[in-house]
């Protein structure tokens, strides 16, 4: 194992270095036992700092798996304490949340039909929620739908209200994503005026798709929707001083395209992005439209309108 692990130096064997060095081969393997690990805990730090600085949000578990891409053959346990000792742990902040969930209003509420539900494939169960990103002089709301099975962002829109079609923007553009079958659908959200209100409840009677509603007090309920959002203040978000919507709606849309629903390991399908899980559990899904991307525009930027690339309405 030492002589394979050994550089080459020409066709030399390494009982015919030592005897033109003069050493013994027992004073080489001493001397290679105590160099080697040190040699390789250098170039494992290198690149484990490397990964760090890229995914400065990373915990140790997701920067495990990175590095095993590398080719490296670590645990999480390595990683974590090398982690600690060069000062790489991630970033955490809590953030100021203020209200975005209105249910004091007098349409009706519908069971929650998404509690206990197992979903098997894509486009069984969506989730939607709205949440607020900080502008330099004043509040933007964002709304998502997004794909229980696979955790990937659908629809999105981005506005400095809190209107009913900010949330009708979001699933519009879900809609034309995705294109589900009448009848096989569930759309989970909380009891929001924006969820429940007759135009938006219209829109998903009009497509075939049933809605969910969670408990009162509950996000547990509805906790896929609440981790993407937690993700998105803790890796785009926060840190951030958007100047204004427009540049939070290009920021913020290019995070969810690229980064999220690409790039972005996640822990619960088994550390692959939502892109990559939808290719090996649906190989036809992954390549249709996405909520942001070179086939669809975001409905804001053409005056509330979905677009295709070629300026098209859907």
């Amino acid at each position: 194992m030492i002589e394979a692990m050994t550089p080459p130096q020409g066709s030399l064997s390494i009982e015919r270095r030592c005897a033109l060095a003069g050493v013994s081969r027992a004073t080489y393997y001493r001397h290679w036992h105590a160099a080697a690990p040190r040699t390789e805990e250098t170039a494992l730090r290198d690149v484990l700092q490397r990964l760090a600085v890229t995914h400065r949000h990373y915990g140790y578990r997701r920067l495990t798996e990175l590095v095993r891409r590398d080719g490296w053959a670590v645990n999480h346990k390595r990683v974590l304490r090398l982690m600690r000792t060069d000062n790489l742990l991630c970033l955490r902040r809590r953030a100021f949340v203020p209200a975005t969930t209105d249910s004091r209003h007098r349409w009706r509420v519908v069971p929650n039909l998404a509690r206990g539900l197992e979903v098997t494939g894509l486009d069984q169960l969506w989730v939607a929620d709205i949440t607020y990103v900080r502008l330099l002089e004043e509040f933007a709301f964002l709304a998502i739908v997004l794909d229980a099975f696979s955790r990937r962002v659908l629809g999105w829109a981005l506005e400095s209200h809190l209107h009913a079609s900010l949330a009708l923007a979001a699933l519009q553009m879900a809609l034309a994503a995705r294109r589900p079958r009448p009848g096989t659908l569930i759309h989970h959200s909380d009891r929001g005026v924006q969820y429940a209100c007759a135009e938006y409840t219209a829109h998903l009677a009009e497509h075939g798709i049933q809605p969910s509603m969670s408990r009162v007090g509950s996000p547990y309920d509805n906790a896929k929707a609440e981790s993407f959002m937690k993700t998105l203040k803790q890796e785009e978000v926060d840190g951030r001083a958007y100047r204004d919507a427009d540049q939070a709606r290009c920021s913020i849309g290019s995070f969810i395209e690229q980064v999220y629903n690409r790039q972005r390991l996640h822990s619960a399908l088994a550390y692959l992005s939502p892109a990559e899980f939808e290719a090996t559990r649906h190989p036809k899904a992954s390549g249709a439209t996405t909520a942001y991307g070179p086939d669809l525009q975001p409905a804001a930027a053409h005056g509330g309108v979905l677009v295709t690339a070629l300026g098209e309405p859907v």
